[in-house]
This record gives C-alpha cells, sequence and structure tokens, in this order.
C-alpha cells in the first residue's frame, strides 16, 4: 500500500491497524538536538484516548508511547524517531460479521475492489486509529515550533447545529468540557444535543477550528506547494474530514473585492493587514497573519440504528453495526488536525530555509 507517507523534509510514514499488534510512526528530517521524551508525545495522546467520556468509544486503551530510535540522552540526534504504541484491547470477534457485507460510510467496497480482500477489524489501516502516529508526529513538530515561538489554538468550534458564541468565547474553558469547546453554554447545549443522538443510536458531525500565530511571513510556495494547500491535504487525509476552508472560506463566493480584500497598514514599524479575510495566506505563502482554518468532521458512520447495505453477493439487507464506536468524532479529531497542522508548518519552515541565497552562504560561511 502506497501513501503512507507525508511531508517532504519533516516527514511522517504512519503504520499499523486498528486491530494488528500495535501501531506507529516514523517521522524523518527531525532536527538534531531536540530536547523530546515520551512524555513530550503522551500529553498529545491522552488528548485523543479514548474512553474519556461517554461521547468517545469505551474501547480500554491506555496509548502509552514507546520511543524506539532517534533519541540519546534526551535529545534528538537526526536519526529517524520510531514510536509505538501497543494495541491491548481488540475486540475483534465484534466485527467478524463485517467481513460478509459493506458498512454504510465507510472504506469497505473501496478495499475490496482495490486489493481483493480488507483487514474488516475495526477498519483495519483505515480506522480512525491510525491516527495515534499522527499525533505522535505531530508533538515533536509541535514542540520544536514552540521554541520559535509558533503555537496553536485548536477546539471544537461546532457540534452538530451548536456553535460557539464569538460573545462567550473562552480559551480557558476548553478543558472544562469533554467537547473541547470555548464555550461553557455552546458546551452544554451539545452535550445535551449528543444524548439525545445516543437515545437514538445515532450520531453527529461538527466542525474544528485551528489558529496557527507567530508564523514569519513567505512560508510556502506560490504554485504547487501552496501553503494553504498542503494544509488542506494534511487536513483531509484525516479519514472522517469532509471539508476545508481557510480565512472566510466559502464564503467569499458572496462577497466583493473591497469587502474581501485585507488592506495593510503600518504600525510599530511593520507591515500588517488591517483584517484577515484570507486566513492568513496570500498566493500560497504566509502573509504574517495569524492562520485560521476549519475541518468539517463527519458523523460517525457505524452506529447502532439499523441501516440498509449490499453484502459481497449484491444481496440486499439490514444491518446493526456492534462494537465500540464513538458518537461523535470531533473531540478526538481536535489534536489530529492540529497535529497534521504543525507537521505542514514545520515542513515549509524547514523547506523555506533554502528560499535565498544570502542564507545558504550565511549558514556556511560561519
Amino acid at each position: 500500500m502506497a501513501g503512507s507517507s507525508y511531508g517532504n523534509i519533516f516527514r511522517i510514514t504512519t503504520w499499523g491497524e486498528s486491530h494488528g499488534k500495535g501501531i506507529g510512526v516514523v517521522v524523518d528530517g527531525c532536527p538534531a538536538g531536540l530536547p523530546l521524551c515520551e512524555e513530550d508525545i503522551q500529553k498529545y495522546l491522552d488528548r485523543r484516548k479514548p474512553g474519556q467520556s461517554k461521547f468517545t468509544t469505551q474501547r480500554n486503551e491506555t496509548d502509552t508511547v514507546e520511543i524506539l530510535s532517534g533519541i540519546f540522552e534526551g535529545r534528538t540526534t537526526g536519526t529517524p524517531i520510531s514510536m509505538l504504541v501497543w494495541n491491548k484491547d481488540q475486540h475483534s470477534k465484534d466485527y467478524s460479521e463485517i467481513a460478509s457485507y459493506y458498512r454504510p460510510g465507510h472504506a469497505d467496497l473501496g478495499f475490496d475492489t482495490k486489493y481483493g480482500f480488507r483487514d474488516y477489524r475495526g477498519g483495519g489501516r483505515s480506522s480512525g486509529r491510525e491516527t495515534i502516529g499522527r499525533v505522535a508526529g505531530g508533538a515533536i513538530a509541535a514542540k520544536l515550533l514552540e521554541q520559535m515561538g509558533i503555537t496553536f489554538f485548536t477546539y471544537s468550534k461546532s457540534i452538530g447545529p451548536v456553535s460557539v458564541n464569538p460573545d462567550r468565547f473562552d480559551a480557558s474553558v476548553i478543558n472544562d468540557n469533554p467537547l473541547y469547546m470555548p464555550d461553557s453554554t455552546a458546551a452544554a447545549e451539545a452535550t445535551a444535543y449528543l444524548e439525545e443522538c445516543l437515545k437514538a443510536s445515532n450520531s453527529s458531525g461538527g466542525i474544528i477550528e485551528c489558529i496557527i500565530k507567530g508564523l514569519p511571513v513567505g512560508l510556502g510556495d506560490p504554485v504547487f506547494e501552496k501553503l494553504d494547500a498542503n494544509l488542506a491535504k494534511a487536513i483531509l487525509s484525516i479519514g472522517a474530514v469532509k471539508g476545508f476552508e481557510i480565512g472566510d472560506g466559502f464564503d467569499v463566493a458572496k462577497a466583493t473585492g473591497l469587502s474581501n480584500n485585507d488592506a495593510f497598514i503600518t504600525a510599530d514599524g511593520q507591515i500588517h493587514k488591517a483584517s484577515n479575510h484570507s486566513g492568513g495566506t496570500l498566493g500560497g505563502m504566509s502573509d504574517g497573519a495569524p492562520i485560521i482554518f476549519r475541518a468539517a468532521v463527519k458523523p460517525t458512520p457505524s452506529i447502532a440504528a439499523t441501516q440498509h447495505t449490499v453484502n459481497r453477493d449484491g444481496e440486499d439487507i439490514e444491518i446493526n453495526i456492534k462494537g465500540r464506536h464513538d458518537p461523535i468524532i470531533v473531540p478526538r479529531a481536535v489534536v489530529v488536525v492540529e497535529s497534521m497542522a504543525a507537521i505542514t508548518i514545520l515542513d515549509a519552515l524547514l523547506s523555506n530555509m533554502t528560499a535565498k541565497l544570502d542564507r545558504i552562504i550565511d549558514f556556511y560561511q560561519k
């Protein structure tokens, strides 16, 4: 299977299946000398692990990470960093009947058609559990970026019909609710909505927003390596994400040039934008304003309600999917979105180091 790697200089390759022995990632291109330990990775993995609330799968996994290579005396060596999380609570028998039919909203038909067979246990390679490797790699990228003053603020912007109210926006309450919403009232309303979904054996989607601050101007390239295009690829590569927008996104279709253009101003001797309709990129490059993008996450397709499908013989059947599934993916996907953004930004920064000849000369003449 091709396509399990992402990034050019800072590059991750994820591996493993939902019900295999373990799952993990190999990170290549991390500079030597970064202080790094398993605790740095674990705090990110803890944000996505199952069983944190009744709105996440009750699969009992600690998701404890082991660093197998690339670290010596607490610092990165510049060699590939391999990380592993063992799977310890697989209930493969819950999925045995899935081998005979195609689940609505899943990749079953595509896998069967493309490869001739599939690992049906929990979705195999297309399971959300694959994102463990992304988060572990993203934790390294985020720690390196933090040393350069680049920060990420990622949260659930909406769940189902309930959206964060800008007038009640309070970043300090994000970790006070299991939905990662910066609005206590909206979190309570979303909780009630999800309770109704659970009663109906149903699920919900939502929107995740990510704000990145501290970027220099000029990250990304103006044609095929646009920063916003690479962010879109990174985020849309997350299995449950079905939409991506940056800045005003689809609302630009209703705007005019006068209302959508961001005026440039000078303040404190620096050039800035007076607004940020573009979401922090112009011409595929960062423009100095915060990057602001959103990801639309679909409802969990594995639901206990009766659904119509067909089996491998093409016969119509009715199914009720068994197993332990998240009634909503959004809260656990917040850190996945942030991790993929961090990987993309770090890769762009490393690529940008060769954009000017004088930078190369200065580096090698010192």
